[in-house]
């Protein structure tokens, strides 16, 4: 089988770049190959469905870019779609004087991102939503909203099979073969004009057998989130503390999720193969030897302060200790009505080998025949659409 465009991977991104490609060559055979039996089974089935306003991003990243533009056509789509969306909005907190210096940062970074967003007081804070504390001042994000992930992922699918993109799942990448033609895991030879890597957990693998992702390799990170059902709905909007700006994760919080769910999280427990989300599910040896390895060097040298990380983390599996950081940001809560864990999700952090640093922004690397889409973090599910014109635009069109 020959295809015009062959897209490697069934999450959003990939999800996002077909749909770009179909709008773009209406002409033109695409296919996706997505080795689960449907799309959005991994990272962009499980994430927080979090819609993000932008503001968190240095200007100078692909993620300050695209965040904006992705949160208002993403809005669009699911109004358009007749799609759950949650309008509930977010607030950052501070917990003492050191933590405004961040706090007024964020701001800085929204309005150079041309996100609206505020800096509001304790006054305004009680307005928006009263159980909610913060030391002085709060950030206010009015674009933020929640959305059912997996609901978005189904709708697009749909789209891209009424318009003519062939769609094999169930089959897998397994190996290059030559030039531009792989081999499925069903034994199949598919070859390709243009071949686009979006397969998330294992988007490194795929891209070392094009050339790249030579300084790169994915250190799999364990996300859950865990769900309130006490009396009382402790929240009414998203309420996030403020992160440590040197590290991807956004700290302990609360979602409000499109049904109304409230919950807390997520962790960030480092795990130790690709898809391990629980027990021995998929478990390789193999892969589980190689990232173990580079744990071990990680946790040995404190990169990136990565064993405070790994101790910090495995202590939010003490229900009572992970409630406890949810409890700082409220006035009153019943820590016990945290009663459910959440579905586990995997998150797929790019890290650089030379520095044994993790990478922050979006990477994507390629040529005239293939495309890679190395680091898909968070938020790239709000960037899908923006993402893919991105990606089309400069490494389709270009090269």
């Amino acid at each position: 089988m020959h295809f015009d465009y062959l897209i490697i991977g069934g999450g959003i991104v990939g999800l996002a770049i077909t749909r770009e490609l179909r709008t773009r060559f209406p002409g033109s055979g695409i296919a996706l190959l997505e080795k689960e039996p449907d799309v959005a089974y991994h990272g962009s089935g499980r994430n927080s469905g979090v819609l993000h306003a932008g503001f968190y991003y240095s200007a100078d990243t692909l993620k300050a870019k695209l965040t904006r533009e992705g949160n208002r056509q993403m809005r669009e789509y699911c109004y358009a779609n007749n799609l759950k969306i949650n309008e509930c909005r977010k607030v950052v907190v501070a917990k003492d004087e050191n933590e405004l210096p961040a706090l007024f940062e964020l701001e800085k970074r929204g309005r150079v991102n041309g996100v609206e967003v505020q800096i509001i007081d304790e006054k305004e804070l009680f307005e928006i939503d009263p159980n909610v504390k913060t030391f002085k001042n709060a950030l206010f994000s009015p674009n933020t909203a929640t959305v059912d992930p997996p609901e978005i992922s189904y709708a697009i699918k749909n789209e891209l099979k009424s318009k003519g993109v062939e769609m094999f799942f169930g089959e897998g990448y397994l190996s290059r073969v030559e030039g531009n033609t792989i081999k499925t895991t069903k034994g199949n030879m598919v070859s390709a004009t243009k071949i686009i890597n979006a397969a998330g957990l294992y988007a490194d693998k795929v891209a070392r057998d094009f050339g790249f992702s030579e300084k790169y390799t994915i250190i799999p990170f364990k996300g859950i989130y865990l769900k309130y059902h006490g009396n009382e709905i402790p929240v009414k909007t998203n309420v996030y503390p403020v992160p440590n700006l040197k590290n991807p994760w956004l700290g302990v919080h609360f979602t409000v999720t499109v049904d109304g769910t409230v919950k807390i999280g997520p962790t960030s427990t480092p795990a130790f193969w690709r898809e391990n989300y629980q027990g021995f599910d998929h478990f390789k040896p193999g892969e589980m030897m190689s990232i173990l390895s580079w744990e071990a060097l990680l946790f040995l040298t404190n990169s990136f302060g990565f064993r405070n990380i790994a101790f910090e983390e495995i202590r939010k599996y003490d229900r009572s200790f992970f409630a406890g950081l949810a409890a700082e940001l409220v006035k009153k809560i019943d820590v016990k009505g945290f009663t459910e864990w959440g579905r586990p999700g995997i998150r797929a952090q790019l890290l650089n080998r030379q520095t044994r640093e993790l990478i922050m922004d979006f990477v994507v690397e390629g040529d005239n025949e293939s495309i890679h889409v190395l680091n898909a973090v968070s938020p790239a599910f709000t960037c899908c659409f923006p993402f893919a014109e991105y990606v089309v635009n400069n490494y389709v069109i270009q090269k």
